[in-house]
């Protein structure tokens, strides 16, 4: 174990630390390579985590010349500081001291995500005393966090007896050497759990052999090692399908990366061959399992299928792959990498909705290896009913399961993008999905509660437990029969006034879903998925098989097709993109789509040939400017007298939506409005816009908010200058979702939402049980709070009032 430790400090310390500094004067960046040379050169008689960072405080003291070096580290919950290794306070309080992270000045260190420095820490309003590490002698203090992917770790802590200011050169050094000790130290405690697991597993087995032969003396060791093993377990994930399970765990485990380190490499001919036979035996499994789910589900849901085939039989895929092994690469492999850089493509979106289209591509080249590796003729069969637990689950796994045996679904990655979402719900099979630790703690034997609900699995629950999820059971098939009885009834007010609930949508197989709960039209189409799912852009011929495809879905409704959003953040692998410092606030969306016209007129085409009983219309994302509007008009009006030209029969004209997505355009909405025929409000991104808040980072996390009064007077404004124009205006977003946030939306004059598909019966059941007037006081209420704590006290109140 010894030799991991000495790699993994080798792995993150630069590469003039271990061949040598040259004739470096004592500078603060040599003294930072030169305490990292040391702590390499002692790593490798660090038997654990513990021998480690003992290793490193002593060094860190020597070299910084401080009397006092230690490192706290983050408990797993993620609020608690614990002191694990000091070098000049007392050795006994390691491991015994702990302040949570809003006390002391370690806990600011990491609370502010930076440096603490004082020459007069006992003075300090944050200084907390503890007796047991006699620190009250040392009067200067300097914090640094401890990072790893981002994500505050620990502090690094130096102290001296005497008053002192430490230098920007000192500063500079102990970063340098922060920089390199976060990434030491997370490896060198996930080794010390990987050690800790292997000892407890080598013990089990051990007591387990004794029993065996007979050990009466030990007989007991085993009994609580097995209680040990079944102990309840409560896990979180993400709630992706709704719903309530309890059965036995099925561990579905089908592939692993040593099947492409151990793939045997042939000829060149040979491994174009082999990719070649194995490329043709994925279509036609891949037609088999479109047409199987086709008929268990619909053909709306084997959609995937179809998209699937559509990769496979693209070009510019298979020469990818062909040409990596045209250059000597094994074909198992190239396949890998290939599909590894799609797949990385779509991960490091920010979009969570594209994000998890890379567990499509990932489904696909699991299959060809597979076929290539002779690993597709085993299938899985479920002798009875039970719970699938899985790292990830693929289309093609759903798609061979018997799905009346499966009780429910979890698994360590994804979420409610997913396919095995979106299949899942349409199953009606509870899910809950992206859940951490969740393979390590399971065992084939082990019981588990599925709470698709709230987003909970229980491992081996206790019968209080079992009790209580009996009767939570109860409730919701009551709560279900309930809103289903809605889905037919329109979205009324008590008084009588009939408000549009809409689907948001991106698959073809969306659409059995927005339907199953009762949906008036799509308010949002996201097109991107067409685009994602190829390996170059798709042409209006097949835009247009796509978008006909959704209208026939919604006869007689409407369905707002949004036109590409991409951009900065949302790539394609097969287009490039400049390097942006700020991709929110740069090129992407709409700004992509006017300055490449060949790849908007193709998808304006595609639009304008579509055919289907649908209403379709054209909504424009990430709207600042009238210029704006007049150009995508024109682009418009040349596309449909070409395709006019061209012999096509096209409509007379089309209803034009905008998104008002930033609050230039909330400023200038009175003109917007004018030139197009309703709007629609993103609230996603007006918050983050609005606010300075990235929504997907977590430090910003607490400035997102829905109820900030900036935000609420900006929907309020658009709500007003569309009735005074005579125009529809529309709320799509997260914050429609919410019941009562729906009917303060209604009461400040939106009368049409867009929201997730499994939302609408309980937004529709809060609509039918208020009137217009009850919301019209609700928004008066709200809209004269000064700050989100008032809006939140509110709405609070509101929620109790009005019995949602």
């Amino acid at each position: 174990m010894k030799g991991f430790y000495f790699f993994i400090i080798l792995r993150y310390i630069p590469s003039t630390t271990r061949y040598g500094a040259g004739t470096m004067k004592e500078s603060h960046h040599s003294i930072g390579l030169r305490t990292l040379e040391d702590i390499s050169s002692v790593i490798l008689h660090s038997h654990d985590l513990h021998e480690t960072l003992d290793n490193i405080v002593a060094i860190v003291a020597k070299r910084m010349k401080t009397d006092v070096c230690s490192i706290y580290l983050l408990e797993k919950d993620g609020e608690t500081l614990m002191l694990k290794a000091t070098k000049g306070l007392s050795k006994a309080s390691v491991d015994r001291i702990s302040m949570k992270v809003n006390e002391g000045l370690s806990g600011l260190v990491v609370e502010s995500r930076g440096m603490v420095m004082t020459d007069n820490a006992p003075s300090h309003p944050r200084y907390k005393y503890f007796k047991e590490t006699r620190e009250e002698k040392f009067l200067s203090f300097l914090g640094l966090p401890l990072f790893e992917h981002k994500a505050p770790m620990g502090v690094i802590v130096i102290q001296t007896r005497e008053a002192r200011r430490f230098s920007e050169d000192e500063i500079s050094a102990l970063r340098t050497i922060t920089f390199q000790i976060g990434s030491i130290v997370h490896n060198a405690r996930l080794l010390d759990s990987i050690q800790h697991k292997e000892q407890e597993r080598a013990w089990f087995e051990q007591e387990l052999a004794k029993v065996k032969n007979g050990d009466d003396s030990s007989a007991s060791k085993p009994k609580k090692a097995a209680r040990r093993a079944g102990v309840s377990v409560m896990l979180t994930g993400t709630a992706a399908s709704a719903g309530f399970s309890r059965g036995k765990v099925y561990i579905l485990d089908r592939f692993s990366d040593k099947v492409i380190k151990l793939a045997k490499v042939g000829t060149k001919s040979e491994e174009h061959k082999k990719f070649s036979n194995a490329l043709e035996k994925a279509k036609i499994q891949t037609i088999y399992m479109e047409k199987r789910v086709s008929e268990t589900l619909s053909a709306d849901d084997a959609a995937i299928f179809h998209t699937h085939l559509m990769i496979l039989e693209d070009r510019g895929f298979s020469n990818k792959v062909t040409d990596l092994v045209e250059q000597g690469v094994g074909a198992t492999r190239a396949v890998h990498e290939i599909v590894q850089h799609y797949v990385q493509a779509f991960s490091a979106m920010a979009d969570p909705y594209l994000r998890e289209r890379s567990a499509d591509m990932e489904d696909i080249g699991r299959r060809i290896i597979d076929v290539m590796e002779g690993n597709d003729t085993s299938s899985v069969t479920l002798k009875e009913k039970r719970v699938i637990v899985a790292a990830e689950i693929f289309p093609s796994d759903l798609a061979m399961l018997d799905h009346d045996k499966i009780l429910g679904i979890v698994t360590e990655k994804g979420n409610v993008y997913s396919h095995a979402a979106i299949m899942a719900k349409s199953l009606g099979i509870p899910a809950v999905l992206g859940v951490g630790g969740l393979i390590r703690a399971s065992n084939v034997k082990d019981e588990i509660i599925v709470d698709g609900t709230s987003g909970h699995v229980y491992l081996n629950p206790d019968s209080a437990v079992k009790e209580e999820y009996a009767r939570l059971e109860q409730d919701h098939a009551g709560r279900m029969k309930e809103l289903e009885g809605l889905r037919d009834l329109p979205a009324m007010t008590s008084d009588g006034t009939v408000i549009v609930l809409s689907a948001n949508i991106g698959l073809i197989s969306d659409v059995r879903v927005a339907n199953m709960h009762g949906a008036d039209g799509v308010g949002l189409y996201r097109t991107e998925f067409p685009y994602m799912a190829r390996a170059a852009f798709p042409n209006r011929i097949d835009q247009a098989a796509i978008y006909s495809k959704i209208l026939e879905g919604f006869p007689g409704r409407n369905v707002n097709i949004r036109t590409l959003d991409i951009g900065g953040d949302k790539g394609l692998p097969y287009f490039s993109y400049p390097h942006e410092d700020n991709p929110f606030l740069g090129w992407r969306s709409i700004r992509v789509s006017l300055e490449r016209q060949d790849i908007f007129r193709e998808q304006l085409a595609g639009i304008l040939l579509s055919k289907g009983a649908g209403v379709a219309t054209i909504m424009f994302p990430l709207i600042t400017s009238l210029d704006e509007i007049r150009l995508i008009k024109e682009i418009l009006a040349s596309v449909r007298e070409e395709l006019i030209k061209e012999g096509h029969e096209v409509p007379g004209s089309l209803t034009l939506g905008i998104m008002i997505e930033v609050p230039a355009a909330v400023q200038i909405v009175e003109f917007l409005v004018r030139e197009v025929d309703y709007v629609s409000i993103g609230t996603n991104d007006l918050i983050q816009y609005t606010l300075a808040a990235d929504r997907n980072n977590p430090q910003v996390r607490q400035y997102y908010d829905p109820h900030h009064p900036a935000v609420l007077h900006s929907i309020k404004r658009v709500a007003d200058a569309a009735a005074k124009a005579g125009k529809k205006a529309s709320v799509c977003g997260e914050m429609a979702a919410d019941p009562l946030n729906a009917l303060l939306l209604l009461g400040m004059g939106i009368r049409e939402f867009s929201l997730s598909a499994p939302s609408i019966p309980v937004v529709k059941q809060a609509i039918r049980a208020h009137s217009l007037k009850e919301c019209r006081k609700l928004a008066r209420d709200v809209l004269k709070c000064c700050c989100g704590a008032d809006v939140k006290q509110c709405l609070s109140d509101a929620r109790i009032r009005l019995r949602i």
